[in-house]
């Protein structure tokens, strides 16, 4: 496992325009399998367009107590960008007049921001239905200053999403490092403790699945059953719905790809179970993606490829809904991650 991100070893994948040269050249320009404009143009979904505004998703900045081989963020502890109270601010302005019912956190740990606390506070006064966090769980575990996070998501009707790779240690620990699984189960028993993911409580806690090598999640559904019977009878441990997604050839992703030689098969991969149902309800269609230094983008996939929105409006100091819904949404070879099999989005399977 690597200690340190793509950034801080001066990897050249670290830089977007890098990843998206990759991305546009090879297999693709070659004509050996279809840019995606070409391929949705084939079922006349070209150009992409918004619906309405459902999910406002917000990177509280990239700083994470954990460097995981798959992260699309490129986190790490030695990440510095963080959201000042100025952006988030901007951010609260903008929260209290959307119509969007969803606000999503992440990071990075979201939790390592300084002011992710007053931030939450603030927020959820702003009367947005589903108040999702997304912890990699083992935050909770990482620092006594952290060790009160679900009774304060209690407080504040959090919707915990919390990433863990397998309901094995094995699995977990090669995909996330040394002591993951171990730190992540404790984190699991101590949201029960509270009433998260119980049996009937409205106290929300989902997780997420994403596969640990080069090749598409398994059916959503047959995985939550698989973790479910596991982890209640190794840990007495309860949740309530897994979400499967599609690992994108983006940041660390691709690096791995590359590296391990699988690139060019995993992208005929996605290519052969691209599904066109799964087009209509990419999460880019109704969710914006909110930068920690406040740029606006179709979705957090287009955010790490620095792709932001096609619209007058790109910084949430100007935001506005209006003109945001007129506008095409960026595509590039990597949303086909996001259009195979069932699909994938940040909330599971969406066709």
């Amino acid at each position: 496992m690597a200690t340190k991100s793509l950034k801080a070893r001066n990897n050249d994948i670290a830089n977007t325009s890098r990843q998206m040269e990759i991305l546009s050249s090879g297999i693709f320009a070659n004509g050996e399998l279809p840019t995606f404009a070409a391929k949705i143009k084939e079922t006349n979904q070209f150009p992409l367009r918004p619906k309405k505004l459902e999910i406002l998703q917000i990177n509280l900045g990239y700083m994470c107590n954990q460097v995981c081989e798959h992260c699309h963020v490129d986190a790490g502890p030695d990440r510095k960008e963080i959201m000042t109270v100025e952006t988030m601010q901007q951010c609260l302005d903008v929260i209290k007049k959307t119509e969007a019912h969803t606000l999503d956190l992440t990071g990075g740990a979201p939790e390592m921001n300084p002011n992710f606390r007053w931030f939450v506070e603030e927020a959820s006064k702003a009367g947005i239905k589903d108040f999702i966090v997304r912890s990699n769980l083992t935050i909770i575990r990482a620092n006594k200053k952290y060790y009160d996070l679900p009774e304060f998501f209690k407080k504040h009707n959090v919707h915990v999403v919390s990433s863990m790779p397998h309901w094995t240690r094995g699995k977990t620990d090669k995909q996330r490092g040394d002591g993951v699984f171990d730190k992540s189960i404790k984190a699991l028993q101590e949201l029960n403790a509270v009433g998260y993911g119980m049996p009937g409580s409205n106290l929300k806690l989902d997780l997420v699945y994403n596969p640990s090598g080069a090749f598409l999640p398994g059916d959503q559904m047959a995985l939550e059953n698989d973790f479910k019977k596991a982890l209640k009878a190794d840990f007495d441990i309860d949740f309530h719905s897994l979400f499967a997604i599609t690992n994108l050839p983006i940041s660390r992703f691709l690096d791995y790809l590359i590296a391990s030689d699988n690139y060019e098969d995993y992208m005929h991969s996605l290519l052969d179970a691209y599904n066109p149902a799964a087009v209509e309800n990419v999460m880019c269609t109704n969710t914006i993606s909110i930068s920690w230094d406040g740029w606006l983008y179709d979705c957090d996939f287009n955010q790490m490829l620095n792709l932001k929105v096609a619209s007058k409006v790109k910084h949430v100091s100007d935001y506005n809904e209006e003109l945001l819904q007129n506008r095409n949404i960026i595509i590039n070879q990597h949303c086909y991650g996001c259009t195979a099999g069932a699909g994938s989005s940040c909330q599971g399977v969406v066709a």
